[in-house]
């Protein structure tokens, strides 16, 4: 159960309480920064392959925890991490688009338009993983777009 705790609340991320989602996208952010910013064109496959490596291991350590802490409980945040890395997908890692992608993560993932917050109704690690995923896909739609006006 350990490694699912650790695995589920971001390496531990999860245990500071209150703002632990918005923390976890912000080390999120510093970490793909710090990985990826220095290529010209950084490698695209395996950050798709580690983005879906981090939803697959979200439902299943989300399914996990569930049982000794609830439904979706506050300290499970690997949904931030892996919400907050699709919307980090194929966008050119400057400080100013990691900026752009965390704060239109973050108001997806806090308002939840367009039927994201239907998904939190799916059972188990799904509706924890589903409605950040989704969160992140329409910040990276925002960003792509933004990226083709400018």
């Amino acid at each position: 159960m350990f490694i699912h705790k650790m695995l589920s609340t971001g390496l531990g991320i999860g245990y500071i309480g209150k703002g632990a989602g918005t923390v976890a996208a912000l080390f999120t952010c510093i970490f793909w920064y710090i990985s990826w910013s220095g290529f010209h064109s950084y490698p695209q496959w395996p950050i798709l392959i580690f983005t879906l490596l981090i939803c697959i291991i979200g439902v299943w350590s989300s399914n996990r925890v569930e049982a000794l802490w609830g439904k979706d409980h506050n300290r499970v945040v690997i949904d931030e991490v892996a919400g907050m890395s699709i919307a980090l997908l194929f966008v050119p890692l400057t400080p100013g688009n990691v900026c752009i992608a965390f704060l239109l993560f973050r108001f997806f993932d806090i308002a939840k338009p367009f039927y994201i917050r239907r998904l939190e109704n799916l059972k188990g690690g799904w509706g924890v993983m589903a409605d950040d995923a989704l969160a992140g896909i329409y910040a990276n739609l925002v960003m792509q777009l933004y990226l083709i006006l400018t």
